[in-house]
């Protein structure tokens, strides 16, 4: 048991930096574009490197995982991250950091999808959602002390990229005190036929418990990738920007326990449609108040505590209506959703600020989760795992 608890705070701590180091790149970088007078359009497709990294390495990350084990996978990303975080202060150039997320994206993905999965598969259903949430929590203090790393740009622009991948060396350290451990083994053909059809069958069990990820994806790239622009525009400096960005972070981690806690008391549905719904609220009434520091600050924290948790609720959903041995596929699917999400929110965000000056930012935010609330209420009961609630044979 004392060695479960190692190994699980190991891993959510590592977590917590790379939330610190995505939480400063994508309000960092927009912000020194903006000031280089790059468009929008184009901050937007650079933010976009990260996700279509995670993209490109998605489909080759589950065999590894299975041959060579959890901490294997690890020492590989937090590698990656930290050496292509260091790398950002020898040129400052679009494609050249382009490149550098890309990378980053790919280093990402395996710390998280190896976490998640790991996490996943040693916790019990009854602890799963307090377990996935503790995660999203320790993601969720890394991302809300990111953005506040930005105005140290008006110091030395290398700064915050120094700072962060020297965090990132210490946490790679550590995961080397973990013994490596490997995923339930039930498959021993490796072909893309057997491949697909595996990701057939989770997509089919766990379809809807992907919706939150990607949704969240899109809220948090868009967030914190195109809000910067557009508070830029609307008169509101970085350190404003830094601080309302943080106020939605910190918003997320006060409520991502309990409410990991209260899916594991009423459902993993009922929760996520309840912060749906309300998120959805508190960013329609956002776009009105978006003039005022003070009150967007509000409107921000209320919507972190509501859809902060949608990542690692949507996370445990899946996990409950999805085969064990199909869990390390649900999980890259979950991350496969996030990263579309993410992948559409910048460039859409962007796109959305230099066409549509008279309509608030907020309001793509607010249609994509009501839109979300809407799938989830008409078709989280139809998962065929939770009609027959037994195992794939």
């Amino acid at each position: 048991m004392k060695s479960d608890l190692f190994r699980f705070w190991i891993l959510v701590s590592i977590v917590a930096i790379s939330g610190f180091s995505q939480g400063m790149l994508l309000p960092l970088i927009a912000i020194i574009f903006e000031n280089d007078g790059l468009s929008s359009s184009l901050n937007g497709l650079n933010a976009m490197g990260l996700y279509i990294g995670i993209l490109l390495i998605s489909p080759f990350m589950e065999h590894p995982l299975r041959k060579y084990g959890y901490k294997s996978v690890i020492v590989f990303g937090g590698l990656l991250v930290f050496v292509s975080l260091a790398l950002f202060p020898l040129w400052t150039s679009f494609w050249f950091w382009f490149i550098l997320r890309l990378l980053i994206g790919i280093g990402d993905h395996a710390l998280h999808f190896a976490t998640q999965t790991w996490i996943t598969s040693f916790s019990s259903p009854a602890k799963r959602g307090r377990n996935i949430s503790l995660y999203g929590l320790f993601f969720g203090v890394g991302f809300a002390v990111g953005p506040l790393m930005t105005p140290l740009v008006n110091i030395n622009q290398a700064l915050p990229f120094i700072v962060s991948s020297i965090l990132c060396l210490i946490a790679w350290i550590f995961v080397f005190f973990l013994k490596n451990d490997y995923p339930e083994q039930t498959i021993e053909v490796h072909s893309l036929r057997v491949t697909i059809k595996r990701f057939a069958l989770a997509a089919k069990y766990g379809w809807v418990a992907f919706l939150p990820p990607l949704g969240y994806g899109f809220l948090e790239s868009s967030l914190n990738g195109s809000f910067p622009v557009y508070g830029l525009r609307i008169g509101l400096d970085v350190s404003s920007i830094s601080v309302l960005l943080a106020a939605f972070a910190i918003g997320a981690i006060v409520f991502q326990l309990p409410l990991g806690i209260m899916s594991d008391k009423w459902g993993r549905k009922r929760v996520l449609t309840f912060v749906l719904l309300l998120g959805f609220a508190s960013f329609s009434t956002a776009s009105f108040v978006e003039h005022s520091v003070m009150a967007l600050s509000i409107c921000l924290f209320i919507a972190g505590m509501l859809v902060g948790s949608t990542f690692s609720l949507g996370i445990s959903f899946m996990a409950d209506i999805t085969p064990k041995n199909l869990l390390p596929t649900g999980n890259l699917l979950c991350g496969i959703a996030f990263s579309l999400g993410s992948l559409a929110g910048p460039y859409i965000g962007g796109t959305f600020i230099q066409f549509f000056e008279n309509i608030s930012f907020f309001f793509i935010i607010s249609v994509m989760l009501f839109l979300i609330f809407l799938v989830i209420i008409l078709f989280g009961d139809k998962s065929p795992e939770l009609k027959k609630g037994q195992p794939l044979a």
